[in-house]
């Protein structure tokens, strides 16, 4: 969970593949902003374009906000939908789920790049996912 010592940096809209493109961009300044690693920000990145992705895609739209703890130096990124939810979060993370006949390899990929990944969902009140990473 995004702790109170968290400062929000900036919030993107998801609608549509625009703001997906946005919302990888979005991020990928504010780790360059605090010196970033190449391969922790193409980790960091390709988590954020899967959880956002399925926000438009499965959700229906919704919201990317990105939050920087100084001390230790952390990025944090929380994207919200309302769309119908997970009925089952442990099977959604398992690699060949899919609901959209894809690879099935997203929300638990996206888990395995970054340092902490907390879904919440409820059937028909949207999902909420929070992922950081340690700079």
């Amino acid at each position: 969970m995004i702790g109170a010592d968290a400062c929000p940096v900036l919030t993107v809209p998801l609608r549509d593949e625009r703001d997906i493109a946005a919302a990888r961009s979005a991020v990928s300044r504010e780790l360059d902003k605090r010196g970033a690693r190449a391969l922790r920000k193409v980790r960091f990145v390709t988590a954020v374009s899967e959880i956002v992705r399925n926000a438009v895609d499965h959700g229906g739209g919704g919201e990317m906000s990105v939050f920087v703890k100084e001390r230790p130096l952390e990025i944090w990124v929380r994207c919200t939908d309302t769309g119908p939810g997970i009925a089952d979060i442990d099977e959604a993370l398992q690699d060949g789920f899919s609901t959209a006949r894809s690879m099935g390899k997203g929300l638990g990929g996206a888990k395995r790049l970054v340092d902490s990944f907390e879904i919440t969902s409820r059937v028909g009140g949207g999902t909420t996912v929070e992922i950081s990473a340690a700079l």
